[in-house]
């Protein structure tokens, strides 16, 4: 009977792929992210409506289809899974994503950012502060950003909230040629706040 030899935790490992990662450049299967679509081998329907530049549109196994789309060097693609029987394009998928990805951005782009600028206040701001402030609000404004304008009390300040709530009003009365008043002045905390949104051109 061989004896093992001595335990050595200087001494290499014997090669064993068992629980090992697979090597660089050979990714596991299972740990590829999910495709948006099924693709090729992995669509389960068993027939398929073919549609795709190239093709003759028709239902056809999916054999079949797989088959086309390797004749053309494409891929077979999922594009209505839920119809009866699924439909699929043949396509490149790479570029596909590629273009839907750029589209996505696209609209991102054009859909319109809400930016919301904050002022702040104390409860016995004075004229020179207050002019200073309400000119950078109509800036805001103008430039379609919506005014967060608030009172913030410290300490003992707090007795001063209505002194506070006058002034968020008189604000907002100065900006009523730019902006309309979203939130009346609402007390959350220490601070006494006022939402003002730009007015339509």
């Amino acid at each position: 009977m061989d004896k093992k030899p001595p335990y050595n935790p200087g001494a290499p490992r014997p090669a064993n792929n068992a629980g090992q990662r697979p090597p660089m450049g050979r990714r596991d299967p299972r740990q590829q992210k999910q495709a948006p679509n099924n693709i090729n081998e992995h669509i389960r329907a068993r027939e398929v409506r073919l549609v795709g530049d190239n093709v003759t549109a028709g239902i056809y196994s999916i054999q079949e289809a797989r088959r086309i789309a390797e004749d053309l060097e494409l891929d077979l693609v999922e594009i209505s899974p839920n119809a009866e029987p699924p439909v699929c394009k043949v396509l490149d998928y790479q570029k596909y994503l590629y273009q839907q990805k750029k589209k996505a951005k696209e609209i991102k782009a054009k859909s319109t950012k809400v930016v919301v600028k904050e002022i702040r206040f104390g409860p016995q701001t004075d004229d020179h502060d207050y002019n200073f402030k309400l000119k950078h609000a109509i800036g805001f404004l103008q430039e379609g950003a919506k005014v967060k304008a608030y009172v913030f009390f410290k300490g003992r300040s707090i007795l001063f909230k209505e002194q506070g709530e006058v002034l968020l009003l008189r604000f907002a009365n100065d900006l009523e040629d730019y902006g309309k008043v979203e939130q009346m002045p609402l007390l959350e905390g220490k601070r006494m706040i006022i939402m003002l949104a730009p007015k339509k051109k």
